[in-house]
């Protein structure tokens, strides 16, 4: 469910079948299913620190924190309306004791961050460094999908943000990831990596993938999340526990 907030373009929207409330533009960029898969995949234990990149209004952190009540969670965004918006969220779930968003632009890095190694990184990069290869969104979207660093550099802060041993997860297009197992190589491994179809007979769009700083395990390509069958159902059973927040999109 969700109701128009017409003073100031925000809609409030329930989640994890009704366990988180997100407030979010009500144009413009709004989390999705990529969000909610990212931190369905989150898999930090008690007493971790978790790290996400481009925060936005919340939507992957905080699912992640209501999946994983003993984890802490920092959030980085660079715009200050965004931001707010995503630390009014921390308030209105009551997270604030384990879930905070500090205003950060990557482009710098985590320099002047002040920011300990954490146990791991999570990010939904945009999707597009090439403006001439994107078609105009709305306005308000452009950001979430057009990012001037690149999709190196995004890999680099989480290869810098979290110890040896900690691992990194994002969601992105599927025909990045041979970019992205490239640019991960050089000091991380273990990678795993989950295709997501929307259709059973129908190329993966996304892949989800987790990989370890200084791992050493060979790369594991594992079984595909589909999103749809051919049924009135709209999701499958297993994307929707997943959606429910019933099921985790797990590395085993």
């Amino acid at each position: 469910m969700s109701h128009s907030d017409a003073a100031d373009s925000v809609s409030e929207d329930r989640l994890l079948n009704g366990r988180l409330m997100l407030r979010q533009p009500a144009k413009g960029y709004r989390a999705g299913i990529d969000a909610a898969l990212l931190a369905a995949a989150c898999d930090a234990t008690a007493g971790q620190r978790v790290l996400e990149l481009g925060c936005g209004a919340g939507a992957v952190m905080l699912a992640a924190a209501v999946r994983r009540s003993g984890a802490t969670f920092v959030g980085l965004e660079r715009d200050a309306e965004t931001l707010a918006l995503a630390r009014a969220n921390i308030a209105l779930n009551g997270l604030g004791e384990r879930v905070s968003a500090l205003s950060h632009d990557l482009a710098a890095g985590l320099r002047g961050a002040g920011l300990a190694a954490f146990d791991a990184a999570l990010a939904n990069p945009p999707f597009f460094d090439d403006p001439g290869k994107l078609r105009a969104p709305h306005p308000a979207r452009q950001a979430a999908y057009l990012t001037a660093e690149g999709l190196g550099v995004w890999i680099d802060v989480m290869l810098g943000a979290v110890h040896a041993g900690g691992t990194l997860t994002l969601i992105h297009r599927a025909d990045r990831l041979g970019d992205i197992l490239g640019l991960v190589a050089p000091r991380a491994g273990s990678v795993r990596v989950r295709a997501v179809q929307p259709f059973a007979d129908r190329p993966a769009k996304r892949v989800v993938v987790r990989a370890v700083r200084g791992g050493r395990a060979p790369l594991a390509l594992l079984p595909a999340l589909v999103l749809h069958d051919h049924t009135e159902a709209k999701y499958t059973p297993q994307a929707e526990a997943i959606l429910r927040g019933e099921a985790e999109l797990d590395w085993g």
